[in-house]
This record gives C-alpha cells, sequence and structure tokens, in this order.
C-alpha cells in the first residue's frame, strides 16, 4: 500500500529542487498535495506531470495571507489536511555580519522563519480537524553550525529548530508530530547560488572544499532529501516528533 495513500499535504518551495521532489514522491506515495511557490510559472512546470493530484497557489509565504489561502484552498479542493512540508527558504545574501544590509536580514528571516510560523500556525488546526498527521520542516546544516559569510541564513535555521520543537510539545496532544530535516549541501540551485557569491568565476573550488568536509564525498540530491520527509510524513515516523533528523552526508560528523 502507498505509503501516503488518502492523505492530503501541503509543500512550500514546491517548484524548487527539494520541493518539486517531494511533491513528485508524496503522489507517487498516493497523496494528494497543494503545491506553493512564489514563482508561478516554475510552480505550474513543477505540477504538470502530476495531473488532477496537484493544485497550485502562488505566493510569497512572507505575506501572513498566503498561509491561511493555501490552506483554505487545500480544504477546499480536497476536504482535508494530513502534511505539511514547511520548505520554502532563501539563501539569501552571502557577506560577512558586519556588511550585511538591514533588509537583506529581513528578507531571509521574513522568508524562512515567519514563513514556518505562519503556515504552521493555520495548518495545524486543519490538520487536528482532519484527525491528526504531520509537520516537517527544512532546517539545515547551518541550524546546528554556524558559517562565515551565512549569517542571517545561519540565525534563520537556528530559529526554526526552535519553533519546531515548540509546536511538537504544544501539538502533541492534538495527533500531530512535528520535526525537521537538516540537508547538507544538495545539488540545486541554492548551492549553486551559495557557490557562485562566495567566489564568482571560481565555483569550482568552492563546491571543492565543501565536498572536502564531507565523508561521503558528494553532494546529496533532492531526491534524496524528498525520501526522508516521506519518511516523516508517513506512519512509519509515528513514535517520532520534536526531532532533527541530519541528511547531510556526515557533515556535521566530521
Amino acid at each position: 500500500m502507498p505509503r501516503l495513500e488518502g492523505r492530503v499535504a501541503i509543500i512550500t518551495g514546491a517548484a524548487g529542487g527539494i520541493g518539486r521532489a517531494a511533491a513528485e514522491l508524496f503522489v507517487a506515495e498516493g497523496a494528494r498535495v497543494l503545491m506553493m511557490d512564489r514563482d508561478g510559472d516554475a510552480l505550474a512546470d513543477a505540477a504538470k506531470s502530476l495531473g488532477r493530484s496537484a493544485v497550485c497557489v502562488t505566493g510569497d509565504v512572507a505575506d501572513p495571507a498566503t498561509a491561511e489561502r493555501a490552506v483554505a484552498a487545500a480544504m477546499a479542493e480536497f476536504g482535508a489536511l494530513h502534511v505539511l512540508f514547511a520548505n520554502a527558504g532563501t539563501e539569501g545574501r552571502i557577506a560577512p555580519l558586519v556588511t550585511q544590509e538591514l533588509e537583506d536580514v529581513e528578507r531571509v528571516l521574513r522568508v524562512n522563519v515567519l514563513g514556518v510560523f505562519l503556515f504552521v500556525k493555520h495548518a495545524a488546526p486543519a490538520i487536528t480537524r482532519s484527525g491528526g498527521g504531520s509537520i516537517v520542516i527544512t532546517s539545515s546544516v547551518a541550524g546546528v553550525i554556524g558559517s562565515p559569510g551565512l549569517g542571517p541564513y545561519v540565525a534563520s535555521k537556528h530559529a526554526v529548530l526552535g519553533l519546531m520543537k515548540t509546536a511538537a510539545i504544544e501539538l502533541a496532544a492534538s495527533g500531530i508530530r512535528v520535526n525537521a530535516v537538516n540537508p547538507g549541501p544538495i545539488d540545486n540551485r541554492m548551492m549553486r547560488s551559495i557557490e557562485g557569491q562566495a567566489a564568482p568565476e571560481h565555483e569550482d573550488v568552492v563546491k571543492a572544499a565543501f565536498v572536502k568536509q564531507i565523508p561521503l564525498g558528494r553532494y546529496g540530491t533532492n531526491e534524496e532529501i524528498a525520501k526522508v520527509v516521506l519518511f516523516l510524513a508517513s506512519n512509519e515516523s509515528s513514535y517520532c516528533t520534536g526531532a532533527v533528523f541530519m541528511a547531510d552526508g556526515g557533515f556535521v560528523a566530521a
């Protein structure tokens, strides 16, 4: 039996690498999915192969109205909500803290922290009414360590772990499990941006430096992270809540 048979999920950042891979895997495992992203064209492209199992909502997770609208759309279209994958995020501007601009820092925090808070706030009551389920939040290896040049991103990813742990305690009685997945370097757009910002025209050097820090000797894939998210969204993780699941090739252990 498919692991998400009969389940309804919301995925934010669904046009990006990890979000798109998760949407495809969720549908393959029997779920119906509301895919949310601010890039409408990329979102439509990501959803086109999923047929009637997916619907799209375009919006900015940092806009307080977006989460409420997405949850309402999922309930109207599918009649229930069981899973939230709060995945949308931005790496922001790569620069030392002393040269970061306030508006850039605020943007990272609004997307990566406020966006998670708003979706948990609005999705949790709907999941409760649907009989319980799972919330999965994308943090990062940057949620447990520091990294030069990535101060706002690091702060945001630490913050969502605090939100996750608090939500896990508060929502347990409602039958909602809340966990975080912490990817290491993943072979997708975000890492291309980090590499390019860190050393324009020398991205390969930056990538090699990252790979050298990974015991498994390579970047991960979007699909590998999606499989961890599937585990946390499904009943296979029925006794897991309030936990941080590293998917980093050993990056933090090294």
